[in-house]
């Protein structure tokens, strides 16, 4: 691999850096989801992806958040392969493989099983729009997947749980649904990079806690009129976006 990314002229020392920053990018990313409460003790993963390089950076199995370093990370190239590091990969590694030769715009993975969320997705649900605070960062239900089959089980498990995935968004561009729901596991995001990557998980887990509160102080509850949707998303996504600085009404 490394002989590979020399010849398409990435030179050793490029290589080293992209290697150097993405296993700080990601350790500080995992590190981030303790802080940020949607992960507790292993119950989670983040990877970051270099695109030009071909490198992928994963924290390492069933490592201790507070013990993790830099150095603990584990770099591997799109197959898999086992480039850096003398820890195992996360066991979720297939799946985050699946969503980055599936959706090429993204670059990085989280996988958690916060409460509320994983909540929704051990119901067999998708996270339904009930308000704005949802509609600024998905341009729809948050998807859950179908259950998988016994085959998808037993046979290359995570590869699998990266297609139904997959199965679930569509052809609705993943950026704007950075999100599933995997039936009766738990959630995947993703991002531009590993930082978006979790700042998206986090807001999964709270919009699925509102929604959640929101279903049991209004069983008969129902979808808010898809022009708040759009309003609420295009202001801060779309082409003539105004929300933040710098961005003209």
């Amino acid at each position: 691999m490394l002989e590979e990314l020399k010849k398409e002229g990435i030179g050793e020392r490029t290589i080293h850096q992209v290697k150097k920053q993405l296993k700080k990018e990601v350790c500080e990313a995992n590190i981030s989801l303790v802080k940020h409460g949607v992960v507790i003790f292993t119950w989670g993963n983040v990877s970051a992806l270099d695109r030009e390089s071909g490198l992928v950076v994963i924290k390492p199995s069933g490592v201790e958040y507070s013990e993790m370093k830099p150095d603990d990370m584990v770099v591997t190239d799109l197959d898999g392969n086992r480039i850096e590091g003398a820890l195992n990969p996360s066991t979720d590694l297939p799946t985050h493989l699946e969503l980055y030769r599936t959706f090429p715009d993204i670059g990085g993975v989280v996988h958690t099983h916060s409460i509320s969320a994983t909540a929704w997705a051990q119901s067999g649900r998708g996270i339904p729009f009930y308000g704005t605070t949802h509609a600024d960062y998905f341009h729809g239900t948050v998807p859950c997947t179908r259950e998988m089959t016994e085959e998808e089980v037993v046979s290359e498990y995570e590869k699998n749980t990266g297609k139904v995935i997959a199965e679930a968004v569509g052809n609705i561009p993943p950026l704007t649904l950075p999100g599933a729901l995997v039936r009766s596991h738990g959630v995947f995001s993703w991002g531009k990079n590993a930082h978006e990557a979790v700042h998206n998980a986090v807001v999964i887990e709270a919009v699925a806690e509102m929604a959640l509160k929101t279903e049991l102080l209004d069983p008969e509850i129902s979808s808010p009129a898809s022009f708040l949707l759009e309003k609420h998303y295009l202001r801060k996504h779309g082409k003539n976006a105004y929300y933040g600085q710098g961005k003209a009404r």
